[in-house]
């Protein structure tokens, strides 16, 4: 088959033919019908602080994915072949302490397709039965490629309850724009989006945002005043940062509220400071990592918005 490889400690990737997998009992060959590209990708491709710190070659990348499973190990029996299915992407040991207590997406043992185990990029996948769900036919396969992504927006986005709340979004990109279509359906009074993009922001606008604000034009302190101007000089309510650009973030902390949420789903690429005292703890704000996923709940609200759009505006866009 076909593979997609980090082959050396160095910026690039290269195509490989590679031999077919063959499933292991309690294992799924899956033939991959389509595979997007996720910035931790283009942070492997980079070969960047954090992908030096993380991937250890040769590693075929890839973990939003799709496809139609091609065969099945012995012991198998929730798909079969033909199936049209899509993956989870972190992998769980199911017996640390975090997955016996419900907090399996900080499993202390996960491994990540793409990172840890070979990924998607190639024309075959080999995954433990237990990540695969059944997708719906009805799903074009462009977009049943992206459940992944879609689950970490509904994890970042409704980690608390939005409704009337306001919001801010740091960052445009696809989970970025996931995000501001899920607060537009959890009920948010005032979402506004900040990008370095009018490309992006424009589609922002058009998934619902009531305000953009463009990054490569205006300073951190400049967008602060427009959004405290914005909530009558109180800040959001919740700030979700999906970029992990350091501006954005300081962007974010700054915007919100006293007492406020941070959620926190962008990677940077390198080490962010902070000034802890103004910025964070006398402003007493919440923060939440997002890794991995509540699995089952994003995965219901995922499911959702897959199959109805959720009423969102530009849902057929």
């Amino acid at each position: 088959m076909k593979a997609l490889v980090k082959t050396a400690a160095a910026p690039g990737l290269t195509l490989q033919q590679r031999p077919d997998p063959a499933p292991a009992e309690g294992e799924v060959v899956v033939r991959v019908t389509a595979t997007s590209l996720c910035g931790t990708d283009a942070h492997i491709y980079r070969w960047d602080e954090w992908a030096r710190s993380r991937i250890h070659p040769p590693r075929v990348i890839g973990h939003e994915m799709c496809g139609e499973v091609a065969a099945v190990g012995r012991g198998v029996s929730s798909v079969q072949v033909g199936d049209y299915v899509a993956a989870e992407s972190h992998f769980t040991c199911g017996l640390c302490f975090q997955c016996r207590t419900g907090q399996a997406h900080v499993c202390k043992n996960y491994r990540i397709l793409g990172i840890d185990v070979d990924g998607s990029y190639a024309d075959y996948v080999l995954l433990p039965e237990r990540v695969l769900w059944k997708t719906s036919r009805d799903i074009p396969p462009e977009l049943a490629c992206l459940q992944e992504p879609l689950g970490n927006a509904v994890d970042a986005a409704l980690a608390e309850d939005l409704s009337g709340h306001s919001v801010l979004i740091t960052g445009c990109g696809p989970t970025g724009l996931f995000a501001a279509a899920i607060a537009r359906v959890a009920g948010a009074s005032l979402i506004i989006a900040s990008d370095v993009s009018d490309y992006r922001l424009g589609l922002a606008k058009q998934l619902g945002v009531d305000r953009t604000l463009n990054a490569k034009t205006d300073s951190v302190e400049a967008m602060a005043a427009a959004i405290f101007d914005l909530t009558g000089g109180e800040g959001v309510d919740t700030a979700l940062e999906m970029s992990g650009d350091p501006a954005a973030l300081h962007q974010a902390f700054r915007s919100v509220k006293n007492g406020g949420r941070v959620t926190l789903f962008g990677i940077p690429t390198g080490s962010v400071c902070f000034d802890l005292p103004n910025e964070i703890i006398f402003k007493g704000i919440r923060v939440y990592g997002v890794t991995g996923r509540r699995l089952c709940g994003a995965r219901t609200g995922r499911d959702r918005l897959m199959r109805t759009g959720g009423g969102c505006p530009g849902h057929q866009a």
